[in-house]
């Protein structure tokens, strides 16, 4: 299993609730995109580091993005991103998941 999708959408996160922030002064996009980007990036560490519950941080993170960008997915590039990134990367850690228990 690999920890580079949970970086990526991380770094991604993080950097797109600092610019959401530093665009529109939208103190929701700065908390949930940190939020969510330090999830990520806590998961990540925990996977590279083979330590307890990084997968399924990994998914809650994917599971909590989606959930907060589907509903606005037709507003824009941006959400749509979202939506898909979060999908992908939560089919990943999902399956991942899965192999691991069967």
């Amino acid at each position: 299993m690999s920890a580079y999708p949970a970086f990526v959408m991380g770094g991604l996160c993080v950097v797109g609730g600092v610019t959401g922030f530093v665009r529109t002064r939208s103190i929701p996009s700065l908390v949930a995109g940190v939020g969510v980007g330090l999830l990520y990036l806590y998961s990540a560490d925990s996977i590279r580091k083979g330590t307890a519950n990084g997968i399924e941080t990994a998914l809650g993170a994917s599971a909590l993005l989606f959930l907060s960008s589907a509903p606005r997915f037709a507003k824009g590039p941006i959400p749509a991103m979202l939506t898909t990134t979060s999908a992908l990367t939560g089919f990943y850690y999902a399956n991942t998941f899965y192999n691991q228990r069967h």
